[in-house]
């Protein structure tokens, strides 16, 4: 019954993650040309969404911690719809971003975030094998986003399209989440008051040690090398010698190529600690940056860039949290998790704007030398991290 819930809260999050979080990218278009804002002003709406799920984090942590992981799924997904509904009503531009602010709660409720501590506090060790799955079924969320956008968007107008994405998140993304959580819930320990005033504990513990922080750097630098680069992908790699097709090619590489890597990891998780995957990740990251600096010589090397990159970030979100788990223990993990992807959140909500300026001021090639120390900032977080200084015994 526990094997049909995860696939069940995987569905959830597939449609939670192409309503609430692509919705933006697959009908920017339409959204443009029918409301006249500029580019900026639109942006602005995905943008405090990112901040407000990245502020909200320790939060939601704190409410997974206190047993509320079905009521946050749940609550979340209802929110959603409505925030979509208010969406797709709005005029005027403070509605917009009324809108996206709500929508921002939404997902700090009921994404990955949640659903990843609750299902290490339910599953603890196992739960790496469901990860893998919820993050192999919701890699398509995208691929299901942008045709579905376009095609809806075409009949019944951008309005449209996101009522029917409120649609989906009361019909579809509530139950399935109320069902599998209740599932899931109902087969996991009850806690103990021990490990409750454990949990009560741990954040202040952790804050003052090296390890929280290291940890939450090395999460940071990832997400800002993936979504600066992500952001600009065809500019970069047409700068690069790459034809527009070619470019465009690579890019669409990235989400199968993210699906595949987390295919592998299902193939060899059993043989395979976590460390030695988040070296695997680090390292394909490096090799990746290397094809990008041949890629002047042989432009179909941005091919390689885009399997490589895309299959460790893909490995990536399966094994954010249970490297969290591992590295600061496994008490108050809600709260913990929480707090250290608020720097990760913030990365990547700040990162297209970096990839600006720098693509800017310095070309394709500072956007890839800043990539390659990206990449090697990372690998010596997880060098001090894996060498164990700083290490956090459990707390209470």
């Amino acid at each position: 019954m526990i094997g049909r819930a995860i696939w069940a809260l995987a569905a959830g999050q597939t449609l939670g993650y192409a309503c609430l979080y692509y919705v933006f990218a697959a009908l920017v278009v339409a959204l443009e040309r029918d409301l006249g804002w500029s580019r900026s002003a639109l942006a602005a709406g995905p943008t405090l969404a990112i901040v407000i799920a990245g502020g909200l984090a320790p939060v939601a942590g704190r409410l997974v911690d206190r047993g509320l992981s079905r009521e946050l799924l749940v609550g979340g997904a209802g929110l959603g719809a409505l925030a979509l509904g208010l969406l797709a009503a709005a005029q005027a531009h403070a509605i917009y971003l009324a809108a996206w602010a709500l929508i921002g709660l939404s997902q700090a409720a009921s994404l990955y975030e949640v659903c990843f501590a609750f299902l290490v506090r339910r599953l603890g060790p196992a739960a790496r094998a469901a990860i893998v799955r919820v993050t192999l079924v919701a890699g398509f969320a995208s691929t299901l986003a942008f045709p579905a956008g376009a095609l809806l968007s075409e009949a019944w107008g951008w309005r449209g399209a996101v009522w029917a994405a409120a649609a989906v998140m009361a019909g579809g993304t509530l139950p399935l989440n109320w069902w599998a959580a209740g599932v899931i819930r109902a087969g996991g320990p009850v806690q103990s008051a021990l490990e409750r005033a454990a949990d009560r504990a741990a954040l202040g513990h952790a804050l003052r040690r090296r390890t929280f922080w290291v940890l939450a750097g090395l999460l940071a630098l990832i997400a800002l090398n993936h979504w600066m680069m992500i952001a600009f992908f065809v500019p970069v790699f047409v700068a690069l010698g790459a034809g527009q097709g070619l470019a465009v090619l690579a890019a669409s590489l990235i989400g199968p190529a993210q699906v595949a890597g987390r295919l592998a990891l299902m193939r060899w998780e059993l043989r395979l600690g976590n460390w030695t995957v988040l070296s695997l990740c680090l390292g394909a990251m490096g090799v990746a940056v290397l094809a990008l600096l041949g890629a002047g010589v042989a432009p179909v090397l941005v091919l390689a860039y885009a399997a490589l990159q895309g299959a460790a970030i893909g490995v990536m979100t399966i094994l954010r949290p249970v490297l969290i788990s591992e590295v600061l223990g496994p008490a108050g993990y809600g709260i913990l998790a929480g707090s250290v992807q608020v720097a990760p959140l913030l990365a990547g909500a700040a990162a297209p704007m970096l990839g600006a300026l720098v693509l800017t001021g310095a070309g394709a090639g500072g956007m890839v030398a800043l990539s390659a120390a990206l990449v090697g900032l990372s690998w010596a977080a997880a060098l001090w991290l894996r060498a164990g200084r700083g290490a956090l015994p459990p707390a209470g």
